[in-house]
C-alpha cells in the first residue's frame, strides 16, 4: 500500500504549488535524515505565519528557492513545531489524509482530528 497517513489510508499529496515536503515532491513523507520530521500537512493562516516568524522560522518571506507562504497555502510542517503551536494556541488546520502516520508518535490522533481541514 505504500506510505500511510494518520487515518491508516494511503498518504495523499499535500501541495505542489507551492512545492512542499522534505523531498520537495508535494508529499509530507519523511525518512531518518529528516531531523525536523516534516510530516504534518498544515493549512497556513496569517496567525500561524506570524507566530512562526516570532519563533524564528519565517515562512512568509520569499527566499532563494522558496516562494514564501501565504494564508491558504498547504505546507509540510515539522510535527514538533505544530505541537508547539498547538500548546501555544496557534496551531493551523491539518489535512489528515496528507499527514504521515509517523506524526502519531508525537501528536495524538484525537488532537489532530480537532484541527481537521475539510474542503467543504
Amino acid at each position: 500500500m505504500g506510505i500511510k497517513n494518520v487515518l491508516g489510508t494511503k498518504l495523499q499529496s499535500c501541495s505542489c504549488s507551492p512545492m512542499t515536503g522534505w523531498y520537495r515532491d508535494g508529499s509530507c513523507k519523511t525518512d531518518a535524515t529528516d531531523m525536523g520530521m516534516h510530516t504534518i500537512c498544515a493549512v497556513m493562516t496569517d496567525q500561524f505565519l506570524s507566530y512562526s516568524k516570532a519563533q524564528g522560522n519565517d515562512l512568509s518571506t520569499p527566499q532563494i528557492g522558496f516562494p514564501g507562504l501565504k494564508a491558504g497555502d498547504h505546507w509540510c510542517l515539522c510535527a514538533p513545531r505544530w505541537k508547539e503551536a498547538y500548546e501555544d494556541g496557534m496551531a493551523p488546520l491539518v489535512n489528515l489524509e496528507a499527514t504521515e502516520e509517523s506524526t502519531l508518535t508525537i501528536i495524538d490522533l484525537d488532537i489532530l482530528k480537532q484541527f481537521a481541514f475539510t474542503n467543504s
